[in-house]
């Protein structure tokens, strides 16, 4: 299950798709800051996410893995990092998440049901030192604090973030999530 887990993020970060899909059950769903949907559209939506240049990368921390007969849940922190471009200003978005994934053994083989995340914080600097973030106080009010500025940037970006996620910021979120699974 941990090799299930690290190979799923390996291959999204390498841009192996179809390596990628094949870590899904073709039931499972995702539900993350910019996607909800089955875990095969999940990764079309990646690979697009990719062609239009908007390159995510995942820092991974140990995986925690809970196994109860033919089902498990695995768990692990990871900070996403995505650069951007805002207002002509390189940036690095950093967002600190703990990811929830659900797997199901059937036919043989375990395979990922769902990939959930919950974000606690993140953090916006310039790729180059001495630049300035072009960000206001004000262009953040509308977004959750616990991923804001991975909200402003996905959007600048011309994609659409959900603003009920799990998050620090509403901590029955967390609670709920945590329940769910």
């Amino acid at each position: 299950i941990t090799q299930l887990v690290l190979t799923e993020r390996e291959c999204r970060d390498l841009g192996r798709w179809e390596r990628m899909k094949a870590c899904f059950h073709p039931d499972a769903v995702v539900r993350i800051s910019w996607f909800e949907g089955s875990g095969h559209d999940f990764v079309d939506a990646s690979h697009d996410m990719a062609r239009r240049g908007t390159l995510a990368k995942h820092r991974l921390g140990p995986v925690s893995v809970r196994i109860a007969g033919n089902r498990a849940v695995a768990t692990l922190a990871c900070i996403i990092d995505i650069p951007a471009e805002l207002q002509g200003v390189a940036v690095m978005l950093s967002s600190h998440a703990r990811v929830f994934y659900r797997a199901e053994y059937r036919n043989g083989a375990w395979g990922l049901m769902s990939f959930e995340v919950f974000y606690m914080r993140d953090e916006l600097a310039p790729q180059v030192p001495g630049d300035v973030v072009p960000v206001k106080a004000g262009e953040l009010a509308r977004y959750r604090t616990s991923y804001r500025f991975l909200a402003h940037v996905l959007v600048s970006n011309g994609f659409t973030v959900r603003d009920d996620l799990a998050g620090e910021d509403r901590p029955e979120s967390i609670e709920a999530l945590c329940n769910e699974i």
